[in-house]
């Protein structure tokens, strides 16, 4: 039995106020039954990284650089982001993807370097709605997770992977469970053919994730869990969709 796991996508959101309160209600709320982590901006990783030591929650950044240091102004490496004791970095978002023209081998590079420092790359991966619509799905996301898979090698099984159709990102649109579990099963294949460890490795869905869809989605056979966007920012909600996965 694979254990679910949660992870909540800041995006560029948050203040300092907000932080404390939104995570004081996140840790109130515990236990969950699930595994739990958020990722927030980098600006917040200390404070975050200070207020979530005593618990059980783990923390994580929303990008890192495929470079371990070097002159690469406004970057943040994989080395940086351990010193913050990051278990977990967002790559291949499709935000990154589309507003800064992220190709499917610098994410794999990304997802690489953040392996060779110890922290856990959830490796997104989702079509847009015009190639949903023109029956692309499949060879998009298999090409995404091709990419990652050859570049990691044998050690493609420590991933997290998260299938996030672009069209369900923030919109309010959500894949139904049945459309979501296709992909998912899709990715399992992909990864068993892989890796020997492609039955338990972690496949996350992401897009409009809500406290009333949760438990529907997270009952397909390969979904385990949610990267949460909009949700993760109001402990209510997230506390919900969290008592769903566990």
């Amino acid at each position: 039995m694979r254990r679910k796991l949660v992870v909540g996508n800041w995006k560029m959101h948050g203040s300092h106020q907000a932080n404390a309160e939104l995570l004081a209600g996140i840790t109130a709320a515990r236990p969950f039954g699930c595994d739990l982590a958020v990722c927030v901006p980098f600006p917040y990783l200390s404070e975050t990284a200070v207020t979530l030591a005593a618990s059980d929650l783990r923390w994580g950044a929303q990008d890192c650089s495929a470079h371990a240091q070097g002159a690469y102004t406004g970057e943040v490496s994989a080395p940086m982001l351990r010193e913050f004791g990051c278990r977990y970095v967002i790559v291949g978002h499709s935000e990154r993807r589309g507003y800064h023209a992220e190709s499917d081998q610098l994410v794999a590079d990304k997802a690489k370097a953040a392996l060779a420092h110890g922290i856990t790359p959830i490796v997104c991966v989702g079509e847009t709605l015009a190639q949903r619509e023109a029956g692309e799905t499949d060879a998009v996301v298999k090409r995404q997770l091709s990419a990652v898979i050859h570049t990691l090698g044998h050690c493609a099984g420590e991933m997290v992977v998260a299938y996030e159709p672009v069209w369900a990102i923030g919109t309010g649109r959500t894949a139904s469970p049945e459309q979501a579990q296709a992909v998912h099963a899709l990715l399992r294949a992909q990864l068993q053919a892989a890796t020997a460890h492609g039955d338990t490795m972690t496949l996350l869905y992401g897009g409009s994730v809500k406290p009333d869809n949760a438990s529907t989605l997270f009952g397909q056979p390969d979904i385990d869990g949610g990267l949460i966007g909009g949700a993760a920012l109001k402990a209510s909600d997230f506390v919900a969709i969290c008592r769903a996965a566990g």
